[in-house]
C-alpha cells in the first residue's frame, strides 16, 4: 500500500503546534498514535493525562531515522546495535539502556523504548520537526487504540491540538517490543 505523505501546510500547522507544547494525533504503521516534543516536560505530562496513563510506564520515543535516535543507544554494545538497526525501518521497538532519558519518559525504568518508522507520514512528521517525537497509541489506558478519527474524537473530545490527516499503515496493531540488552520479546505483533 502506498500511502500519501501529510501535505506542507498540515507539516508546518502540526510541528508549530509540537514546538509550542502541543499533542497531536497521528497515523502510524498499525495504529493512530499520540506525540509531542519528548523534551518538553509539561507536553510529555499533557500526553499522560489525556491517556490517563502512569508516567511510571514510561514511553515510546519514534524518528525517521537511526540518526533521530542515536542519542538513546550510546549505552548498547555493536551486536545489540546491528540487531536494533536490522528491524529499522519498521513496526519494531527496541527497549534501551535510559542513558540521559529524563525521567518523564522513562518512568521507573533505566531504559527507554525507541523505534525507527517505516510509515512515509511519520517520517515526514519526525522530519519536519527536526527529531524524534514521544509515540504511544492513541487511547485512554484500558481500551483500545484508535484505528480511526471517529475513534480518536470518541476518546479525546477536543484534548487534542490537533490530528495530522493521514492513513494507517495497514498493519492493524502495536509494535513488536524487544529488549536490545537480552533479546527478549516483551510484546509480540
Amino acid at each position: 500500500m502506498s500511502l500519501a505523505l501529510p501535505s506542507p501546510v498540515h507539516l508546518r500547522v502540526a510541528v508549530s503546534l509540537l514546538q509550542s507544547g502541543g499533542v497531536i494525533a497521528y497515523p502510524t504503521e498499525g495504529v493512530w498514535g499520540l506525540g509531542c516534543d519528548p523534551f518538553n516536560e509539561a507536553a510529555v505530562r499533557r500526553l499522560l493525562d489525556l491517556k490517563q496513563r502512569p508516567e511510571s510506564k514510561g514511553l515510546i520515543i519514534i524518528a525517521a531515522s537511526l540518526a533521530q535516535v542515536e542519542r538513546w543507544l550510546t549505552e548498547l554494545d555493536d551486536g545489540q546495535r546491528e540487531a536494533c538497526a536490522a528491524t529499522w525501518p519498521g513496526p519494531y521497538t527496541w527497549v534501551v539502556p535510559a542513558a540521559a532519558a529524563p525521567a518523564w519518559l522513562r518512568g521507573q525504568h533505566d531504559s527507554i523504548a525507541v523505534r525507527v518508522t517505516a510509515h512515509p507520514g511519520v517520517q515526514a512528521l519526525c522530519n519536519a520537526f527536526g527529531g524524534a517525537l514521544v509515540s504511544t497509541s492513541a487511547n485512554i489506558s484500558g481500551h483500545p487504540p484508535a484505528c480511526d478519527v471517529l475513534e480518536l474524537k470518541q476518546q479525546f473530545g477536543d484534548g487534542l491540538d490537533y490530528i495530522l490527516p493521514g492513513q494507517l499503515g495497514g498493519d492493524g496493531k502495536p509494535s513488536e517490543i524487544r529488549d536490545a540488552r537480552t533479546g527478549i520479546v516483551l510484546r509480540k505483533r
